[in-house]
């Protein structure tokens, strides 16, 4: 079992403090949450009405790839990941570019967190319909994937057309992994045929090993191992025995916030024991 670091659940001015702490004891990641824009008013949310998550508005929000090049900056081993980038709101130049970047900066450290989005009115707010959302994450990862392996590129699809460009420099990575989160069984499917992993969203043990072995039927299905793929869910605090039941359920990492307050999140990640 491999453990994350929920930067997300921490004041931002800590971030960089955190990551160095997770670095030096023995964490193997730490996640960015992500979004490009928030409306006023939030209608909606990736979990189901009985467990309805309620997002503030005025949470503030970074451009994800700067902020990992900078915690690559001070930190020398751990991975560093977007939990999730929305990559159908912008073009697949931009994320290659800010993918490979931080892959660069961080000598090959860097995981590319990908999601659908749940957030029609962030769709609406840059003039893009909603309803399209996943062709265009299919079609997105697919350009990203050319353009970090071939020496030119060119595209003629339903979203986006261009070409023959060339795309400078590719990232340290010769494959860099792309995790896609999400619950529903689109995004299962988008794991099997394009995912390197899976990034549940909102789980516990049962619906996750459930979901656990329909990726296996699907990964068949595609011709590929689903023990190959990483498998991580979010869990702010478990014990040993949660940690035991999470392995049991297929999990191969849980992204954890082992702290109530910001300014106990240091403390808390010594305190957790990652390599266990």
């Amino acid at each position: 079992m491999h453990f994350g670091v929920d930067l997300g659940r921490c004041n931002p001015r800590l971030w960089l403090d955190l990551a160095r702490a997770g670095d030096e004891l023995g964490y193997d990641s730490v996640w960015l949450p992500e979004h490009l824009i928030f409306p006023e008013t939030i209608v909606g949310s990736p979990a189901p009405d009985d467990a309805h998550i309620t997002v503030d508005p005025r949470t503030p929000l970074f451009d994800p790839f700067a902020m990992l090049a900078a915690i690559a900056a001070v930190t020398e081993r751990i991975r560093v990941g977007i939990n999730v980038y929305n990559i159908g709101l912008r073009h697949p130049f931009t994320t290659a570019r800010g993918a490979a970047t931080v892959d660069i900066v961080s000598n090959g450290r860097c995981i590319l967190g990908v999601g659908a989005s749940w957030l029609r009115a962030e769709w609406e707010a840059v003039g893009l319909d909603f309803e399209t959302r996943g062709a265009r994450v299919d079609e997105s990862i697919e350009i990203c994937r050319r353009l970090w392996t071939e020496p030119t590129v060119q595209h003629a699809g339903v979203h986006y057309e261009f070409g023959p460009v060339v795309f400078e420099p590719k990232p340290v990575q010769a494959h860099l992994p792309i995790h896609v989160g999400g619950d529903s069984d689109r995004a299962l499917r988008r794991v099997a045929e394009l995912g390197d992993g899976w990034i549940a969203m909102v789980q516990d043990e049962a619906s996750f090993a459930t979901a656990v072995e329909k990726l296996r039927t699907l990964c068949d299905r595609n011709g590929r191992d689903c023990d190959a793929i990483e498998r991580t869910a979010m869990v702010r605090d478990p014990d040993d025995g949660a940690v035991e039941s999470w392995r049991s359920a297929g999990a191969t990492r849980l992204i954890v916030a082992p702290w109530s307050r910001s300014t106990e999140a240091v403390d808390g990640l010594a305190a957790f024991r990652p390599n266990r």
